[in-house]
């Protein structure tokens, strides 16, 4: 079969090759790992699995020969970020400073696993996530599929160059502060950030405390919902724990049968910060099409709560215990250590007073969504960022740097809600485009639903389409 015909396909066209025979897994994986040689440039993996993942397959072919029950990504290659435990290899959460293999997969791995999954390698980020940008003195600089002169954003980087690129239809990253929805919105890539506590984060018992949370990046709506219905769920060491969605995510992207009420605003939550006037005008251009959809759309003051006391100590408390459990301190970045001495104040009974103002930031949010089911906003500020934005920079100026890409995003992190970044086309320099639409506590299943009817109205350029 002709690679073109693999790499890029999302994963319902993946499965209808593999159930209908046109290819063999142990095919699929080869073009896979071919794919991603050929785009070595990109710097999207830090770790290719080639060999594990060839055994994978071939025992996924047996297993279908066999007539075993199937699960629903039995035989799709996705890509993990380094800051999830891989069994076998280095957790490297973007330093050079590990060095001993992970003893185990992280629960969100052994579910993919238990679906059928084949894990092909482990995507890059910058050192702990730290930054919207995916640089690093490790790993170097991921770069954009679609100008390779730009970055992808972060942290979950290295994950959305490697789906925007067709290399793999799913990777898994993380979001303390958009670090789904940033590169997603990069890229031209859907990211869902879910509901606090919708995914484990076992081993670990939180990611980040309250901010953080584990999820997928896809090129379709219907691939995000299908990994998140087959990987949801705590277990009894998780911290952070919801409620099960009314309906599966598979079945919410399928549904058409409401009218919504959508508030939609380009005002930023953090006053110092002015969007692009192409993202102004993806948000302007996606509210109308809601309302050609036949939604209840508009333009609202949404007079945003301030997060800072609560992210602020969570943020640094949470670079510090990843730092401290790194087994070579001394090989951490210039700009990390500089962090540290920064959030030196940041200790547990800071970080917990923060959780606290956190709670008092979710019920403000909460009344955003009394009168409206979502709300409608850019992704990020700036367009995406050409190369080398951390090129040399300390930690001061890496965080000034920082703020016009985490300003609509650091704000969900901290009330926990549901946000997501969504495609919106391209804007007059030729890089994608994309808005972000945020949903009250259980308002997941809305989000993907409107997503999936502004993909259907709208559908998504890729990148390998493109080029």
């Amino acid at each position: 079969m002709d690679q073109r015909q693999i790499l890029g396909a999302s994963v319902t066209d993946l499965r209808a090759l593999l159930d209908g025979g046109a290819v063999s897994t142990r095919e699929l994986i080869e073009a896979t790992l071919a794919g991603i040689e050929a785009a070595a440039d990109l710097r999207a993996f830090t770790r290719v699995l080639g060999e594990r993942a060839r055994a994978e397959a071939d025992e996924r072919d047996r297993q279908r020969a066999a007539g075993a029950e199937l699960g629903p990504l039995h035989g799709i290659p996705v890509a993990v970020k380094a800051e999830i435990d891989v069994a076998g290899v280095v957790t490297s959460f973007g330093t050079r400073a590990n060095r001993t293999p992970a003893a185990a997969d992280a629960e969100v791995v052994r579910r993919l696993r238990a679906a059928g999954a084949i894990v092909v390698g482990v995507t890059a980020m910058p050192e702990f996530g730290q930054w919207p940008f995916t640089e690093s003195s490790t790993f170097g600089m991921t770069r954009n599929p679609w100008e390779r002169g730009h970055g992808t954003g972060g942290s979950s980087g290295g994950s959305a160059a490697a789906v925007a690129a067709g290399l793999v239809p799913v990777a898994l990253g993380g979001d303390g502060g958009g670090s789904i929805r940033i590169p997603a919105a990069c890229c031209g890539l859907f990211g869902l950030k879910p509901r606090r506590g919708r995914l484990s984060t076992a081993p670990h018992p939180h990611l980040w405390w309250a901010l953080g949370v584990v999820g997928p990046l896809t090129a379709t709506v219907l691939d995000s919902a299908i990994v998140h219905d087959a990987i949801r769920g705590t277990t009894a060491t998780d911290r952070f724990t919801a409620p099960e969605p009314i309906m599966s995510f598979t079945e919410a992207v399928r549904r058409r049968d409401r009218v919504l009420r959508i508030g939609y605003s380009v005002v930023s939550p953090v006053p110092a910060v002015r969007p692009d006037p192409e993202n102004v005008r993806a948000v302007r251009e996606t509210a109308a099409l809601l309302a050609e959809l036949g939604h209840t759309v508009e333009e609202i003051d949404p007079d945003y709560p301030d997060p800072s006391a609560a992210f602020f100590p969570q943020f640094f408390g949470g670079v510090r215990a990843e730092a401290e459990s790194v087994e070579d301190p001394g090989a951490l970045e210039r700009r990390t250590r500089q962090v540290l001495r920064m959030g030196a104040w940041a200790r547990s009974a800071v970080v917990e007073w923060g959780i606290r103002r956190g709670e008092a930031v979710a019920a403000k949010g909460d009344r955003l969504f009394a009168d409206h089911d979502l709300l409608l906003t850019p992704t990020i500020a700036p367009r995406p960022p050409a190369l080398g934005v951390l090129d040399g920079a300390g930690a001061v100026r890496a965080l000034l740097a920082a703020a016009p890409m985490v300003a609509y995003t650091a704000l969900w992190n901290v009330t926990g809600h549901p946000a997501a970044s969504v495609p919106a086309g391209l804007g007059a320099d030729g890089l994608p485009s994309a808005v972000q639409l945020i949903g009250p506590a259980d308002g997941e299943t809305v989000i993907l639903s409107v997503a999936a009817q502004l993909e259907a109205a709208r559908p998504p350029v890729r990148a390998y389409d493109a080029g």
